[in-house]
């Protein structure tokens, strides 16, 4: 079985604070970071502008590294509806932006990801950000937890693509 080039997209959704995470492998390596950073609107501005601002961003990240398939963080627990379900439209628009530039779209809750990431599915923050470094052989501290949460959300997406291969 060949080891193709794959480099994962990671989404930790959000209109006010949106984390994202590029990963790649390729040949059988390890999986490394290639960006991880976290997109920001203006507080006070307008929904609709911010979801454009933050679907345009995105739009060029897949166009500067052209990623072969996103992960998103899917809603799991929200205390504030309203909240909700703007970052539910926010997931849409990714959703959308995936569907135009091809990209399939893996969607993991955040007890998955903890789950494949640290094999305990409360691990904490902290945790989860020191594991990610290490699997990433990020040397400096991930200080954004949404870029965190991206590179998971994306490692996660990564590690489940043998399961979708076989």
């Amino acid at each position: 079985m060949d080891n193709p080039k794959e480099i994962i997209l990671g989404i930790d959704p959000g209109y006010g604070r949106m984390g994202f995470g590029v990963i790649e492998k390729s040949g059988g390596k390890d999986w490394i970071s290639l960006d991880y950073g976290c997109l920001e609107t203006p507080v006070n501005g307008d929904f609709t502008e911010r979801l454009k601002i933050v679907s345009e961003k995105i739009q060029e990240i897949i166009e500067k590294y052209q990623p072969t398939r996103m992960a998103l963080e899917d809603l799991f627990f929200f205390k504030n509806a309203k909240t909700a379900i703007k970052v539910g439209q926010v997931r849409g628009a990714m959703m959308l932006i995936a569907t135009q530039n091809n990209l399939p779209v893996d969607e993991f809750t955040p007890l998955q990801v903890k789950q494949a990431i640290t094999g305990y599915g409360r691990a904490e923050k902290k945790q989860m950000q020191k594991i990610v470094a290490v699997i990433l052989k990020i040397k400096e501290e991930i200080v954004s937890d949404d870029a965190a949460d991206a590179l998971a959300v994306a490692l996660c997406a990564g590690q489940s693509l043998w399961i979708k291969r076989v």
